[in-house]
């Protein structure tokens, strides 16, 4: 399709943008559009019962680009001003839990005062760090929207917005500046048909065709001309979601599996309470009663929290000794979450298993992404100096060391792969631990920090996506909740709620087979940077042949 390309508004025709393209002019209407799609987005995202919005809640975004990204008067560095706006507001409404963690009592000597302000700087830093990054996803949409091929066919717009977008998720993947926390699938877990396809193409994947629909919608608003195509292609997009997401979500129902009955304790012992040693017998006594609760209930295996026992476990000092004897007693397998020697500086946060006849295995687990601010400080020398109390956030005297490789626990069971916290939101340590032969997935996590926030569901949300991508059913142990048992469709079985104790125990099944998304990882995403980099080579290409052209004629002449 051929764009009728108006000046100052590229995407507007006048047979019906053109009142849009008026009323872009005005500076507060652009604020004000991208305010809106980035604070209703960013609820669809924090309360994912609210999630089947995203799929209109860009369009404002998606008419703001489609306007003022193409208009090649339109300078990059004032898209990058708007995406940073946008996305700010985005992240500011994904992150507004960070205020549940006001007193920060867990700390020793944090007044009220340095607390609001830790937490202001946490809220506000850590949405600007992110929005920073997203900015730039509106300057390439302005580069890409002005090629050659997007100005000629308009309907590859929507889905550069969705490629970028994508790509741009997946980059906070890279580096502990940039946290995949407030990713749009999120949104989708509610109805888990909806994010089925991830075990296809990931997660990603999702991201592209909600994008894709919104900016589809956007250009029906802009260009009555293209209603019919545009709602033709938005409308098959939603239903290969759907359609797709529910043939799968039977298939995968339907799937065969060895039972296991598995049990995740819930120890309610929140941060600030925990590391102190006055609560030593409390904890060990939360830890012995459930664990044999879940025994009597038939339970094989038993997963305990995030460093449920806070101490350095060596064979056969005092917590060694307590873990073993009561594998031993209850004839269960448990995998503990503690600290680990580490040969350099700190130690690692680790899961072992201990088997029933009290011995432990070899194979230790330890964590793969580590949280900046809670486990290590980034730039320490700078934070300390700047902000001394966010470099105090760490609860332990030197960085936690970093572990590597899934380092898959092989039982008669089945091969449990473990992941800790953290490691739950980036997709490819799970699919890392699955390629190592993980039949089931064992998340231990504390988020005691959050406590009955929604940062809890949104981070059980992440789990969710993770059960989808691997093909794996996922048993979930958290601090102070929230403790889940998820199927390998992102079904939660069974859910424990926050700030209780006890325990959940059912059967789950051990699984063997690959998805094809545990085969290619984040091609789809390789596909995506492959398609920016087609529309820009093809820009190049045309210069060159042009100036070669005009060099042959200047010198026949």
């Amino acid at each position: 399709m051929t764009e009728d390309v108006k000046i100052g508004c590229p995407e507007a025709v006048a047979t019906g943008g053109g009142n849009f393209s008026d009323r872009l002019q005005k500076r507060h209407i652009r604020f004000l559009l991208l305010a809106f799609a980035g604070l209703l987005t960013g609820i669809a995202v924090a309360f994912p019962r609210f999630g089947i919005v995203e799929w209109v809640t860009l369009v404002p975004a998606g008419i703001f680009l489609l306007t003022c990204a193409s208009d090649p008067a339109f300078r990059l560095r004032r898209l990058y001003g708007y995406g940073l706006f946008f996305f700010m507001c985005y992240y500011v409404v994904v992150y507004h839990w960070f205020v549940n963690l006001y007193p920060l009592e867990f700390i020793d000597g944090m007044t009220k005062g340095a607390a609001l302000a830790v937490v202001l700087v946490a809220w506000f830093g850590l949405s600007l760090l992110q929005a920073l990054g997203g900015g730039l996803v509106f300057v390439l949409a302005g580069v890409l929207f002005r090629t050659r091929l997007c100005r000629r066919y308009g309907l590859l717009k929507p889905f550069v917005a969705a490629a970028l977008w994508a790509v741009f998720e997946w980059s906070q993947t890279l580096g502990w500046w940039g946290v995949p926390w407030g990713r749009l699938p999120i949104g989708q877990t509610w109805l888990p048909a909806g994010i089925q396809t991830a075990s296809w193409f990931g997660s990603y994947f999702i991201t592209f065709l909600l994008v894709a629909v919104n900016f589809l919608l956007a250009r029906i608003v802009l260009d009555r001309k293209c209603l019919r195509t545009c709602a033709v292609l938005a409308a098959a997009l939603l239903v290969f979601q759907y359609g797709a997401g529910t043939a799968l979500w039977i298939r995968e129902g339907k799937r065969e599996g060895k039972k296991v009955r598995v049990a995740a304790i819930q120890g309610n012992i929140d941060s600030g309470e925990k590391w102190s040693s006055e609560s030593t017998s409390r904890t060990l006594e939360v830890y012995r009663l459930y664990t044999e609760k879940a025994a009597q209930d038939g339970a094989e295996i038993v997963v305990w929290p995030e460093t449920a026992l806070p101490y350095t476990l060596i064979p056969e000092n005092s917590m060694w000794n307590y873990v073993s004897t009561l594998a031993k007693t209850n004839n269960v397998t448990i995998l503990v979450g503690a600290f680990t020697p580490s040969d350099e500086a700190g130690e690692y946060n680790s899961i072992l298993c201990f088997l029933p006849d009290g011995s432990a295995l070899d194979t230790v687990y330890s964590k793969r992404r580590l949280v900046p601010f809670g486990e290590f400080v980034p730039m320490r020398g700078l934070i300390s100096t700047l902000i001394p109390p966010l470099a105090e956030l760490v609860m332990v005297d030197d960085d936690v060391a970093q572990g590597e490789g899934g380092q898959v626990f092989v039982l008669p069971q089945g091969n449990l792969g473990s992941l800790i916290c953290f490691d739950s939101i980036y997709e490819e340590l799970t699919r890392e631990s699955v390629l190592e032969g993980a039949e089931l997935i064992c998340l231990s996590t504390n988020d005691s920090w959050f406590t009955d926030s929604a940062a809890l569901y949104m981070h059980n949300a992440q789990a969710q996506l993770r059960a989808v991508e691997s093909g794996r059913y996922v048993v979930r142990a958290a601090n102070t909740g929230v403790s889940t048992m998820i199927s390998s469709r992102g079904e939660v079985l069974e859910l424990l709620e926050p700030l209780v104790d006890g325990y959940l125990c059912t059967d789950v099944k051990i699984q063997s087979h690959m998805t094809l998304y545990d085969y290619i990882g984040n091609s789809f995403v390789w596909l995506c940077i492959g398609f920016a980099v087609l529309l820009m080579g093809h820009d190049i290409g045309v210069c060159l042949t042009e100036r070669r052209r005009k060099g042959r004629e200047k010198s026949e002449t």
